[in-house]
């Protein structure tokens, strides 16, 4: 049986569970009713925000995204995050219309798959069945024909991680994995996605996918770990770099 290994080293998360991303984003957006940033500024760098409030730069993403949903701000592709007019008085726009729920940020949720599912992986290598490989692969099948559909695609992405914890025959394994991918259904994730999901994602996604079945394949419990550790801190990287 697969044990917990070290942990992967990632973005660092928050310490302190009180400076959560939505307490961070009404600060921010106190800083913007109190006229310090005005319509039309452009707000500090992540780096700025990071430093002024003590927290990573990246819950000040997910803030951002926060803000972002609320209509607060506009995030300009290239040349940085704006200061957005509130809509007037009684107006419903589709953004202020969003409820965020207090939910865990992306990177927060990110950081607990590269754990769970990484030692997962490990397990699935140790206990699938040739009936599981089968399983497994027309999910990654599905993945690579609808490369081109991007939800399609994620529908097939999400099946390939249930379907892994579902060949280790622990149906409370299997459970944990669908929670954590139903927060990806969460207003703050898709607007993350948003700006970062491409085509050229989903390629490198489906390289990483291979990686994982080939370890499964061979039944290499230790292969299996890294390379879906490897693909969740890649996904990591991706929406943590700097704006387009």
């Amino acid at each position: 049986m697969a044990t917990i290994h070290e942990l992967p080293r990632l973005p660092a998360s928050e310490p302190d569970s009180d400076r959560s991303y939505q307490k961070l984003a009404a600060g921010i957006a106190a800083l913007i009713t109190e006229g310090e940033f005005k319509v039309g500024d452009r707000l500090p760098s992540e780096r700025a925000l990071a430093d002024r409030f003590n927290v990573s730069r990246t819950l000040v993403r997910e803030a951002i995204i926060v803000l972002e949903i609320q209509g607060n701000v506009e995030v300009r592709g290239g040349s940085g995050i704006y200061v957005c007019a509130p809509p007037p008085a009684g107006v419903v726009t589709p953004a202020s219309a969003y409820t965020l729920s207090p939910g865990p940020g992306p990177f927060e949720l990110l950081r607990a798959r590269c754990l769970i599912e990484g030692e997962i992986a490990a397990v699935a290598a140790e206990s699938r069945k040739d009936s599981d490989l089968d399983r497994i692969y027309a999910a990654l099948a599905e993945m690579r024909e609808k490369m081109h559909d991007k939800e399609a695609n994620e529908a097939a992405d999400r099946l390939f991680h249930l379907r892994i914890a579902e060949s280790t025959g622990n149906s409370v394994l299997l459970q944990m994995v669908t929670a954590v991918w139903d927060h990806t259904k969460a207003p703050i994730w898709s607007q993350l996605e948003a700006h970062f999901h491409t085509p050229a994602l989903r390629r490198a996604s489906q390289d990483d996918h291979q990686r994982v079945f080939t370890a499964l394949l061979e039944r290499d419990a230790d292969a299996a770990r890294k390379a879906m550790r490897a693909h969740i801190e890649r996904v990591i990287s991706e929406f943590a770099q700097a704006w387009r």
